[in-house]
């Protein structure tokens, strides 16, 4: 599997740590117990397109946000994660 980098271009699979489903959004800070469990332990597991957070670990050090499927995994869009915007992490 390769990954198209914004910033780097196309690259290997080994480059990228895959941190896991981008839609969870943390609780505030003033949740309850409830919300902070179900944020940490339930996930959906999707069969098909899914957006999920990449760093680009052996690269630019970037956040990515990229729409893959998990049955095929072919990968439809790459873009920086939410919050990152445009900029590199450590730079």
């Amino acid at each position: 599997m390769r990954i198209v980098c914004p910033f780097c271009g196309e690259r290997e699979l080994g480059e990228f740590t895959y941190l896991g489903d981008a839609k969870p959004a943390r609780p505030a800070a003033d949740a309850g117990e409830d919300a902070v469990f179900d944020y940490v332990y339930l996930r959906d597991n999707v069969a098909g397109a899914m957006s999920e957070h990449w760093y680009h670990s052996g690269g630019c050090r970037a956040w990515l946000k990229v729409t893959r499927n998990t049955l095929t995994h072919e990968i439809s869009a790459v873009e920086p994660a939410a919050g990152a915007g445009a900029a590199k992490v450590g730079a």
